[in-house]
């Protein structure tokens, strides 16, 4: 009989880099495996399915639902597993795994945010009672464990879909941005940043994919500014993304956030496509050691990042692209990994 796994996480029915997670760890796990994985997308607040989202879901639709949070579906999926994989310690989740004594994985993807409510008193709570638990970033598990590490904690870099091709730096052009257009994100950093460099837009050319609520205050600076080179696409498929990443020189990540980690970081390693980024939370550890990084919010210190790297040596690039690849695909653990926890899991307490 095959091992049934639950994973169960939160969605506001969009295509990000939680949906991307565990989507492409079931798929990663079929039923060859011995085990036999469901997702069950928990809808949020505001729940709305996206196109996106109902692509990504296609080829596992038979092993996909969507619940209600607290719900009796829940619960029917909880009863239905030997293992749970919670995403975030939610007390529907975590309680209800503890009432059915179901053993839980809990993958923590959000740092712990300040204060002592009951709500947050509850999060800890239900963390503590997790069998294991695997922080995104180190930055994450130090906001809620402290320095030292508990008993059955590790940090886990998240796993994503990730397209294959690698161009050669000289057939690689300019700067890429990918991500929301929402405050502290630093695209509106980037802009500025960029006119400030004063690099020549033919040679050094910088393209912002994704979209949101700031396009209106960015399209009208990049005019007040008069800014050539620059590209704003919008949303791009996931193939036309993967292009576009592996055929800039580098990937540009300056969020004013607490950033938990950093999907695009990842994104552009697996292509050989170093990174410059803000020191903001997790990104540093998603982006590695060959990034070039400033402080978070400073136009001056993201414009100084642009210009070494457009002064970078050919040989100093190519090492940095090398170097960036070959140190990611150490820290990337396959489906595997997680089924084998699935069963230690599940030995543990049977």
């Amino acid at each position: 009989m095959p091992l049934r796994v639950a994973i169960i996480s939160p969605t506001f029915g969009a295509y990000g880099g939680l949906e991307a997670f565990v989507l492409t760890l079931a798929a990663g796990l079929p039923l060859e495996s011995g085990s036999d994985v469901r997702i069950f997308f928990k809808r949020t607040a505001g729940f709305r399915l996206q196109p996106a989202l109902e692509v990504g879901i296609e080829s596992l639709s038979n092993r996909t639902s969507f619940v209600n949070r607290g719900s009796f579906a829940l619960i029917r999926a909880l009863a239905w597993a030997d293992v749970v994989h919670a995403q975030n310690p939610s007390a529907d989740t975590v309680l209800g795994s503890i009432l059915l004594r179901r053993p839980v994985l809990m993958n923590v993807i959000n740092h712990r945010l300040p204060g002592r409510s009951v709500g947050q008193r509850l999060w800890d709570y239900c963390l503590r009672r997790a069998d294991r638990r695997f922080y995104i970033s180190e930055f994450v598990r130090q906001t809620w464990e402290g320095t030292t590490t508990w008993p059955g904690s590790e940090v886990v870099f998240p796993i994503c879909r990730l397209a294959d091709g690698v161009k050669v730096p000289g057939q690689r052009n300019g700067f890429i941005f990918a991500g929301r257009w929402i405050a502290n994100k630093g695209v509106d950093t980037l802009v500025e940043a960029y006119a400030q460099a004063g690099l020549d837009p033919a040679v050094w050319p910088l393209t912002i994919i994704g979209d949101g609520p700031l396009r209106t205050t960015i399209e009208r600076r990049v005019r007040e500014l008069a800014l050539r080179g620059l590209a704003m696409p919008g949303f791009l498929s996931e193939t036309a993304k993967a292009e576009a990443i592996r055929s800039a020189r580098f990937m540009v990540i300056p969020p004013n956030t607490r950033e938990d980690f950093g999907l695009t970081a990842i994104e552009a390693r697996h292509a050989g496509v170093p990174c410059i980024i803000t020191r903001d939370g997790g990104l540093p550890e998603a982006a590695g050691n060959e990034a070039l990084s400033c402080e978070p919010g400073s136009v001056a210190d993201l414009a100084t990042c642009l210009r070494a790297a457009a002064a970078m040596p050919a040989a100093e690039y190519a090492r940095r692209s090398e170097a960036t690849r070959a140190t990611l695909a150490g820290k990337l653990r396959p489906p595997a990994f997680y089924d084998a926890a699935y069963r230690e899991l599940h030995r543990i307490r049977s």
